[in-house]
């Protein structure tokens, strides 16, 4: 489970110190979802959970006539990305919680989120009133990973630590709480038209001569493994991390250390 506390707190913290590895990692993904977004309309695009602003900018780049807005929960995201984002002057950065955001001087015709919507505490609220914010007849692009059980960037990580007593709610906040899609089709109040696209991609961890140790500091960080090193006993972590060089090893081929991965491209259009 990873909510909005985690995320204005350490996870956040490390997502924005480690933005150019994660960037890396969604870099067979971010095009399609970019090509996705381009066959949308849109002068008035917000993009959802924006991160270290990657996605925003992008956007922005392609239509310099558009106002681009991120928002995101993180404070030191939000500070990333206004860093990254100096002198792109249609691009803005807001701290704001999307579920609970509104802006009458800015009504989206067009929104987007690069996995930047499973965290909500509640997606049926959030997504209604990210609707209710928005345009008549807007769009909404985004992001988001399918089952577990295909992307093995996650799956093969979660298996270095013991399992837990009890096995954790599929659909709480978190990478995964919409890889199902008859139960997002119940979380997006407001919206009507749904469609999913599947797209099976590369996660990259790694790459170059030092492929390896950019796939551990990264594994270090983020994901599974990274909260499996936290909250091991200090007489376990040397073992999670002997296994978790290992699964590096393993993926290591020409130069790169990537992992299968599964993501959703979802549209949708306001009720």
């Amino acid at each position: 489970m990873t909510g909005t506390s985690d995320w204005q707190g350490g996870v956040g913290r490390a997502w924005a110190e480690e933005w150019q590895r994660t960037d890396r990692s969604f870099c067979a993904l971010t095009p399609v979802l970019l090509a996705a977004i381009a066959a949308q309309p849109g002068a008035r695009i917000l993009d959802i959970g924006c991160g270290a602003g990657e996605l925003s900018l992008a956007v922005a780049q392609a239509r310099p006539a558009a106002q681009v807005r991120g928002i995101d929960v993180s404070a030191d995201l939000v500070e990333a990305a206004r860093q990254r984002g100096q002198g792109c002057a249609n691009a803005r950065f807001d701290l704001a919680d999307a579920g609970a955001w509104s802006d009458p001087a800015f009504v989206p015709d067009l929104l987007v989120s690069r996995h930047g919507v499973m965290f909500f505490a509640d997606p049926p609220a959030a997504f209604r009133q990210l609707a209710a914010s928005a345009a008549p007849g807007a769009r909404l692009v985004f992001s988001c990973f399918r089952a577990p059980a295909h992307n093995a960037w996650a799956s093969t990580m979660a298996g270095l630590a013991p399992p837990p007593a009890s096995l954790p709610d599929p659909r709480a906040p978190g990478p995964f709480a919409f890889a199902d899609p008859d139960h997002v089709r119940t979380m997006l109040a407001g919206w009507t038209d749904l469609a999913f696209t599947p797209h099976d991609f590369r996660y990259r961890a790694g790459e170059g001569a030092d492929a390896e140790a950019q796939a551990l500091a990264l594994f270090r960080r983020i994901g599974p493994a990274a909260s499996a090193l936290r909250q091991a006993a200090e007489a376990d972590r040397a073992g999670i991390e002997h296994r978790l060089r290992q699964v590096i090893a393993a993926h290591h081929r020409n130069d790169e250390v990537s992992f299968a991965a599964a993501a959703w491209i979802v549209t949708a259009t306001k009720a």
